[in-house]
């Protein structure tokens, strides 16, 4: 027998309260072990472990994410080479599992699927980022915790913005945006991951091992996501299902394994059916009308799981769409989630649904300097229109625009110049939906009071 198969195990399973032993092949759809019986006869079926490859771990992932009772089965693993002589010795010890020596035999075999679940989240530690070489890419801290990256960064997430870095190229420094995100090697050292900017969303290639159907790639364009679950293969032996979207930042393929995704009861305070919850699990679409916002609005959308936020997205849209595929007519584009790489609210995108003009703050020009404005989508041609407050407010007087209600009071006092006692004494624009000053601006307000005061009795006194 050569080398690679005395390299190899096999996994046996046997059902509670048996002891009929078989050969694990696979998983079943319903996430539970596909076997055969433990003969030679057989043995290409069978599900082989090579000891420095992820099969087990891929087949138990699998088991545990989907089946109803994973405690049901039992799981055992010997060689490939012992098979048919440790197999019938097994099943005889299962006939009285409990005997002490019986008992030691087996656990001596024995495989926990519990051993193979998620590990418990940790954060990184941010003693294990190397600055000094991040500073060779025009990266520092400051940078980072400025553009509001370094935590999800530190929790395994990208950057939520794109961010400026630096290369060299025959002698000259090279400037380009890319999305950053810390990954371990297979040694355990942490690197940093550059994710560029695509011109477009590679759909007409393998990705990990899968092709996308025209109906795949419509909606990933429409909505960012593929509208159902997508067998991928990132290593050799590693079948998984997965949802794949689209970075809408980069233009990026990214998948996550079905079981890093939990589906809640409810979403945004709308109850969820059981209904909704497997087809949200299957990747698909579901209209939930009456959901709450940060801001206590009420608004209605599109829920689907996107892969590149791990999590539920919300999409908006002219026709709802329940439980089905998510291509769109070109005719009816998806309002945008991003405006100059800010990305919007939920309340901005469901006003701009609506149809109304919404303000945006805290944008940034090519020079690196912030500015605010108002956006306003055209889903006619999939556009979307911006102005500057005094462009606003012509508008505005012409019945050009419908005004956001959902923010009047920002609006009234970042471009209307009105103020109410919370806000009277603030100079700076107030954020999205903020209608009172934050502790922060009140601070900053008062301290400015006290040196003008401070300077006014410095006056008096050289008078």
């Amino acid at each position: 027998m050569n080398e690679q198969v005395n390299d190899q195990e096999i996994l046996l399973v046997t059902e509670k309260e048996t002891n009929n032993l078989n050969v694990v092949s696979g998983n079943n759809e319903d996430g539970t072990p596909k076997s055969v019986k433990p003969t030679k006869e057989n043995e290409p079926a069978f599900l082989k472990i090579d000891k420095n490859a992820d099969v087990l771990e891929n087949f138990f992932k699998n088991f545990l994410s989907q089946s109803k009772d994973p405690t049901h089965f039992h799981f055992f693993k010997i060689p490939l080479e012992l098979f048919e002589s440790i197999t019938p010795v097994l099943k005889e010890m299962l006939k009285d599992p409990d005997n002490p020596s019986n008992k030691e035999a087996l656990d001596a075999y024995k495989v926990l699927p519990e051993a193979f679940a998620p590990k418990e989240y940790q954060a990184l530690d941010e003693s294990r980022i190397n600055w000094d070489q991040l500073a060779q890419l025009g990266i520092t801290k400051e940078k980072l915790e400025k553009s509001g990256s370094l935590e999800p960064m530190l929790n395994w997430q990208k950057s939520p913005v794109l961010v400026t870095i630096k290369t060299e190229a025959l002698g000259e420094s090279v400037y380009s945006d890319a999305r950053l995100s810390f990954r371990e090697d297979a040694d355990g050292n942490l690197k940093l991951r550059i994710h560029n900017i695509r011109n477009a969303p590679e759909l007409n290639f393998p990705f990990m091992g899968a092709t996308f159907t025209k109906e795949d790639k419509d909606n990933l364009r429409q909505t960012g996501n593929a509208g159902r679950l997508i067998e991928i293969e990132p290593k050799e032996g590693m079948k998984m299902q997965a949802f794949v979207s689209i970075d809408k930042l980069t233009n990026e393929l990214v998948a996550l394994r079905v079981d890093r995704v939990k589906i809640p009861d409810e979403f945004k305070g709308v109850k969820l059916s059981e209904e909704q919850q497997r087809d949200l699990a299957e990747g698909k679409g579901v209209y939930l009308e009456n959901m709450k916002s940060k801001k206590d609005t009420l608004f209605s959308g599109t829920v689907q799981v996107n892969a590149d936020r791990r999590s539920l997205e919300i999409h908006f849209g002219n026709n709802p769409r329940q439980s089905q595929s998510q291509h769109q007519s070109e005719n009816q584009p998806e309002v945008p989630k991003t405006f100059r790489k800010k990305e919007l609210t939920e309340d901005q995108q469901a006003s701009l649904n609506e149809g109304k003009t919404v303000y945006v703050s805290g944008l940034t020009d090519r020079n690196g300097k912030n500015y605010n404005g108002y956006i306003t989508w055209k889903p006619e041609d999939g556009k979307t229109n911006f102005m500057f407050a005094t462009d606003y407010k012509k508008a505005l007087e012409q019945g050009l625009v419908k005004p956001d209600d959902r923010h009047k009071v920002q609006v009234a006092v970042n471009s209307e110049g009105k103020t109410n006692e919370a806000t009277r004494k603030v100079k700076e624009p107030l954020e999205q939906g903020q209608t009172a000053p934050s502790e922060k601006q009140k601070e900053k307000e008062e301290n400015k009071q006290e040196q003008e005061e401070s300077q006014q009795q410095t006056r008096g006194r050289r008078m």
